[in-house]
């Protein structure tokens, strides 16, 4: 008989088992709940199907439903089941890719004939995936030759298989080296999504859903690893259907993507689909139109937004108010034009990292190349440079709001939430070494007071390290940077959570996530180290020993861009924006005509003590139409005068959100009311 192998647990403990062990009976002898509980496993930090055999010792973690590893397995096998179901309704179906995302899943088919998906045939597809959820067929692993896994899959006619299946062996790398760099169509990025859908050194890993009578009902090309059987399958919904094209390459193939959700039970289920019904009831883009606050003409371009007077307002007053924070700060505020000759992003290495990003150049003066700008940071760097600085003017803060402009493909541009133009308030801190942790300590406290103003309250922060491959400098340089970062965040209390390889190519960053009033997490603010530029542009200072040194440089966008933060401000607010940032912060309703006078008396002293109120008369509608259209326009303060208001001097006050009014409030009273509502900047109406 074998020695038995010790199995080491999560906690420290270890438990000696029978070599052969499986995943699952080491959950089944801590527990009866954990076994129940148990989706996947991980067995020395790899994934494993909980049936994998164990043969020597090893670091066990048993995968449970409602964590974010168990979702991902529970996604990623729901998508094989959606699979399934389109292979049974839809005979010729052809299939490529079928990842877990962040809370759901999908899978990319392309339908004989150019055929397309439609709502009904959604239902039909849930239908049966339930069907055959329910049948509790098993999913089983093993694993082939490279080319015996061809000839499965020619056999299935699986061209996309096959393709994945090459591309990571090598024999059809060359035929798709030619996408363009940095995009899903490069081939070092599609390898390695190729090689998540299980085609390894030599062998190719291959799931299949297996009948009672062991009979196999489906085959897929996966690494896995999956639930044991489609019954723990249970709490899903089809979303949508969109167009994708194959690898995300404009000149390939359009497949149908079905989109979908999973989760660990019902409850969690609907709760999610509530977030998603809240979400849409949210979505800027839908109340940018309602509230009359932005659009998007055809005539200008996809991406590019136009803000009308209403939504001109509320970013006036968003800027304005950062403006002036900025100036207490000790900022310094700066302009650079919105196109420059290639040779300043060929000297800050943008041409040669993020070309893909940028417009194409337009050639000017008989041959030079011109850019739209993508980013400030090269401006702000010439205006340091154009005279030598003392380490006494050490640091100095240049902020702007600088218009940029990034070529965002069509299928990515979503509102104001991804722009191809936008502003963004970037500020560059020089700064000697020695000045780097203080600054960097400051800059997060100071980024976090004016999201809170705004009324964004809960952050954690993420720290993005070097990227394996696309950044410059040495791994020493790249190190402090880092090591500032993370020390200057310990001080914080909030969360850090660590993103392996999401710098920039010239340095590491910190950035500020923001849950919305709704659970979404946002990226808002940024801070980056940056060793590199201030070399690459040769960027000097005199330090107290009468010798030149070269200033670090610190990155830093609050808002990210301001097209953005108004978007995530619009779905955080439900378009109810708080009064110091509303469009219309009162209107004021007559009673009758007879009240019209005092009513634009009222009108009067609001506008002289500079609150923004408009007149609304009899002339457009009934009192009670009048109200209802204020608090659908999302108006704080409702204001209706009748005979006693005129004859002593008050309001009746009606609340955005209430529902019974504030009768005979004297006029002074409720204007001192709004100053403490702006000065405090309330977050509702009081």
């Amino acid at each position: 008989m074998s020695a038995p192998i010790t199995i080491t647990l999560p906690d420290g403990s270890q438990r000696s088992y029978d070599p052969g062990v499986t995943p699952s009976e080491v959950a089944a002898s801590i527990g009866r709940r954990l076994a129940a509980d148990a989706v996947a496993a991980k067995v020395d930090g790899e994934w494993a199907d909980l049936s994998k055999p164990i043969a020597v010792d090893a670091q066990v973690a048993i995968v449970t439903r409602a964590t974010p590893d168990g979702r991902e397995v529970i996604r990623h096998s729901t998508s094989h089941l959606l699979a399934q179901a389109v292979f049974d309704l839809f005979p010729g179906a052809q299939y490529a890719i079928g990842p877990a995302i962040a809370d759901g899943f999908y899978y990319d088919f392309d339908l004989p004939g150019d055929g397309r998906f439609t709502d009904d045939d959604l239902v039909r597809i849930e239908a049966r995936m339930r069907e055959l959820a329910a049948e509790d067929q098993r999913f089983e692993r093993f694993e082939l030759g490279l080319e015996q896994g061809r000839a499965l899959f020619a056999v299935a006619e699986q061209p996309y298989k096959l393709e994945i299946i090459d591309r990571v062996s090598g024999a059809d790398r060359a035929d798709h080296a030619g996408g363009a760099p940095g995009t899903r169509g490069a081939a070092g990025d599609d390898i390695e999504d190729d090689a998540a859908e299980g085609v390894g050194d030599g062998t190719v890993g291959i799931y299949r859903n297996v009948r009672a009578d062991g009979s196999v009902a489906y085959t897929d090309l996966c690494r896995g690893p999956h639930v044991p059987s489609t019954k723990a399958l249970k709490a899903f919904k089809l979303t949508r259907v969109a167009g994708a094209y194959w690898r995300g390459d404009e000149k390939r193939k359009q497949l149908q993507r079905i989109y979908g959700t999973a989760w660990e039970d019902q409850k969690a289920l609907d709760e999610h689909l509530h977030r998603l019904a809240e979400a849409e009831r949210r979505d800027h883009r839908r109340l940018g139109v309602e509230l009359d606050l932005f659009s998007f003409p055809e005539e200008i371009g996809s991406g590019l937004a136009v803000f009308h007077p209403k939504g001109g307002v509320i970013r006036r007053v968003m800027e304005e108010y950062s403006r002036t924070r900025h100036e207490a700060a000790g900022y310094e505020f700066v302009y650079s034009p919105h196109i420059t000759k290639s040779n300043l992003f060929e000297t800050s290495g943008h041409l040669h990292w993020y070309a893909d990003g940028m417009f194409p150049p337009m050639e000017l003066d008989g041959g030079t190349d011109y850019y739209l700008k993508p980013m400030n940071c090269p401006f702000h760097i010439l205006i340091f440079r154009s005279r030598m600085r003392s380490y006494r003017e050490l640091p100095v803060r240049f902020f702007e709001f600088g218009s940029v402009y990034r070529y965002e493909k069509s299928g990515v541009v979503h509102g104001l939430t991804r722009v191809r133009g936008m502003t963004q308030d970037d500020a560059h801190i020089f700064c000697t070494k020695e000045q780097m942790g203080d600054e960097l300590r400051s800059l997060l406290h100071f980024v976090l007071s004016l999201l809170r103003d705004y009324g964004l309250t809960d952050f954690y922060l993420e720290l993005s390290t070097k990227p394996k491959e696309k950044a410059v400098g040495t791994d020493e340089e790249w190190n402090e940077a880092t090591e500032a970062l993370r020390s200057a965040a310990s001080e914080i209390d909030l969360e850090l959570v660590l993103d392996e390889g999401g710098g920039a190519f010239y340095g590491p960053k910190i950035s500020v996530q923001a849950r919305d009033a709704i659970g979404r997490t946002w990226q808002m603010s940024t801070i980056q180290v940056d060793f590199q530029l201030p070399q690459r542009f040769e960027i000097e200072y005199v330090g107290s020993d009468n010798d030149r040194h070269r200033p670090i440089m610190i990155h830093r966008a609050l808002f990210g861009s301001v097209e953005r933060f108004f978007g995530v401000l619009v779905e955080h607010y439900a378009g109810a924006f708080p009064t110091w940032l509303a469009p219309v912060q009162c209107v004021v309703l007559p009673v009758a005509d007879r009240h019209d006078a005092y009513a634009a008396t009222v009108v009067e002293r609001l506008r002289s003590q500079r609150f923004r109120a408009e007149l609304v008369d009899g002339s457009r509608g009934a009192l009670g139409n009048r109200i209802r259209n204020a608090k659908l326009e999302k108006v704080p303060y409702i204001l209706v005068v009748g005979d006693s208001d005129v004859e002593n001097e008050t309001v009746g006050v009606n609340l955005r959100g209430g529902d019974r009014p504030d009768r005979d409030v004297a006029l002074a009273a409720f204007l001192d009311r709004m100053h403490d509502q702006v000065a405090e900047r309330r977050l509702e109406p009081a």
